[in-house]
């Protein structure tokens, strides 16, 4: 098993990064990007080893495995324009028993932020 370390540029970079922090702040921080970056680099040589798997009958099972596990280990997070229909499905959802005053003011905001972001027109 091979020791997965960041190099120290990138450790220097995350302490100039969080230098206004408290101590126990940084350490923190630095120890949570460095298991994040550790992960990172876990999940890409182990993506890389499953694209190289034999493919059978010409489907590239070892492609369609590296992504999967990929999509699965690092889903994307939902864009606001998605957030947003949610938050209103869940409002629409409640209508029957609260009237539409009644959103709540984290639905409302993402509402808000995904409308300012449309085109006027």
């Amino acid at each position: 098993m091979s020791n997965i370390t960041p190099p120290p540029e990138l450790v220097q970079q995350w302490n100039m990064e969080g230098r206004h922090q408290d101590y126990c702040t940084l350490t923190e921080s630095i120890a949570a990007r460095a298991a994040a970056w550790g992960a990172d680099k876990e999940l890409d040589a182990c993506c890389e080893e499953m694209k190289s798997l034999p493919s059978p009958f010409g489907i590239p099972f070892g492609e369609m495995a590296s992504n999967a596990l990929r999509n699965a280990r690092r889903p994307k997070s939902p864009s606001l324009k998605e957030q947003a229909l949610e938050a209103l499905s869940e409002a629409v959802k409640m209508a029957d028993d609260v009237p539409p005053e009644g959103i709540c003011s984290g639905q409302a905001d993402i509402i808000r932020r995904a409308l300012n972001q449309l085109p006027d027109s």
